[in-house]
């Protein structure tokens, strides 16, 4: 995960700072959570803390409802969103066939010290 992504999912806001930012009621930010929109964490203290990135879903979910979207479509919205992101962080992890190929060759290669060129070679020929 990226510094910036990890600075993203931190959650240090307390609910006061969240209502301020987005101009929300804790009620309505309460309700948010038990439509399980946002996942806030817990302090020892058994207080939510919300990241940037669950301010940024409030703030989404605020602009959604200002258009006429209902909560069904709210969520189904954000649902999609969530679903796609998943779908192009697979495929930015998943390793092709065809790489893991070359990869392979390429330890093979280095392990037995076959990418070294022949000190002796005036064309610098590897070795085989």
């Amino acid at each position: 995960m990226k510094s910036r992504e990890i600075r993203r999912t931190m959650a240090v806001f307390p609910m006061g700072s969240v209502m301020k930012l987005t101009d929300l009621t804790a009620r309505q930010i309460r309700y948010y959570e038990e439509q399980e929109l946002i996942f806030p964490e817990r302090s020892e203290g058994n207080r939510r803390q919300y990241s940037l990135n669950d301010i940024d879903v409030l703030l989404e979910i605020k602009d959604y409802l200002s258009e006429g979207l209902n909560m069904a479509g709210v969520k189904r919205v954000i649902q999609l969103k969530q679903e796609e992101e998943q779908k192009k962080q697979k495929r930015t992890n998943a390793v092709t066939e065809e790489e893991v190929r070359r990869i392979f060759q390429d330890e093979l290669m280095g392990q037995g010290n076959l990418l070294k060129p022949d000190p002796r070679s005036i064309f610098g020929n590897f070795r085989n």
